[in-house]
């Protein structure tokens, strides 16, 4: 064996890792760890690739055997991330009436607790006159200098916390039966109630940032996983119209995620138009989309875009919806989840509640 081929047979190893790490149900932090660069493994796997192609004779059936490993998982995680490129079909029609009395737009932004250059998100809050702006990893020093939202956003919810799981939610429309919830975590605030459409349509909103499987946050994704579904299986059965946004720190393709839909009904305005990454502003090759904003299938999009930088680690997400129950039957919902996929989101809760001490019903 040559040295070009023993590299490349460890190249292409570590490159099955990532594949044969998302087929598992692991909740470990290293583990669905993988499921958040697909776009990165698929480039590195074409690359390894195109070397074993012009290094390998395949007069020996082990490269036959890790070539064709390798072309499955890239088959797999691209199937995986295909749903967000412009090459898929769009799962939110986009609006073409002219009437604006039904729209509700929604800036999302983690600023970064460290992060001092509160003019740029106040400029970027300026230039979109978003309806409704929710702010991540606030503290009192970003409360206190942005304050001057206020004069914009009368109805707001401030939880200033230095534990960067801080939120604040500003609003032009009128918030009703708001509640802050903890609902895994009691160091981890969500919020919870009503807006106002213009039309007078009651829409219920739910404001979330779980805390990320990560070595400096939490050693699982069991906590954020329950959160997240723990909502998507209080969205269902109301038949209410429902938006749900924030810093998932979580990626849309995984496997939570696209469970969180299926057990929710909710639509993803992203699919058939792109990838939309707002995580990480410093790295241009490692970047994928944790902040999001999802919503029923009675919203049809008027516009989405990805913002500037603010100084943050996160780009703000923007998002502009017209309420339009008329197109409701129109849109694709999700597949339902089968009895398994309940089952092992019922485990999930279970878990996170377990691993906290708490219970969501009381």
């Amino acid at each position: 064996m040559t040295i070009p081929e023993i590299v490349l047979l460890i190249c292409s190893v570590l490159m099955l890792i990532p594949t044969l790490a998302s087929l598992t149900k692991f909740d470990q932090w290293w583990v669905r760890g993988f499921d958040f660069p697909r776009l990165q493994i698929c480039f590195l796997i074409i690359l390894v690739l195109a070397f074993s192609l012009f290094y390998y004779t395949f007069e020996e059936t082990w490269q036959v055997v890790l070539v064709s490993l390798l072309f499955a998982s890239f088959v797999y995680q691209a199937i995986k991330i295909y749903p967000y490129t412009i090459l898929a079909k769009k799962q939110v029609l986009k609006y073409k009436g002219s009437s604006q009395t039904s729209h509700i737009s929604i800036l999302v932004s983690n600023v970064l607790t460290t992060n001092d250059n509160y003019s740029k998100l106040i400029a970027r809050v300026h230039k979109k006159q978003p309806d409704i702006v929710l702010t991540l990893e606030t503290d009192k020093k970003w409360e206190d200098a942005i304050s001057e939202l206020e004069e914009d956003y009368p109805f707001t919810v401030k939880i200033p916390q230095d534990n960067l799981y801080g939120m604040h939610l500003y609003s032009k429309l009128e918030l009703e039966e708001i509640e802050v919830k903890y609902l895994i975590s009691d160091e981890i605030p969500s919020i919870h109630g009503y807006t106002r459409l213009r039309s007078g349509e009651k829409v219920h909103i739910h404001c979330l940032h779980p805390k990320p499987p990560s070595p400096t946050e939490d050693s699982t994704s069991t906590n954020r996983d329950a959160e997240l579904l723990l909502i998507g299986r209080e969205i269902k059965p109301k038949e209410e119209p429902v938006l749900v946004f924030g810093d998932l720190n979580d990626v849309a393709w995984s496997r939570t995620t696209r469970l969180f839909q299926r057990i929710s009904g909710l639509l993803d305005p992203r699919i058939g138009r792109g990838f939309y990454n707002t995580y990480h502003t410093g790295y241009s090759f490692f970047r994928w989309p944790l902040d999001h904003i999802f919503h029923t299938e009675d919203f049809c999009l008027v516009e989405i875009k990805r913002l500037k930088s603010i100084g943050s680690d996160h780009f703000p997400m923007y998002v502009k919806l017209n309420y339009e129950p008329r197109k409701q039957h129109l849109q694709d919902e999700p597949e339902e989840a089968d009895s398994e996929e309940k089952e092992w989101a019922d485990e999930k809760i279970e878990k996170g509640e377990e691993k906290e001490g708490k219970s969501y019903n009381s």
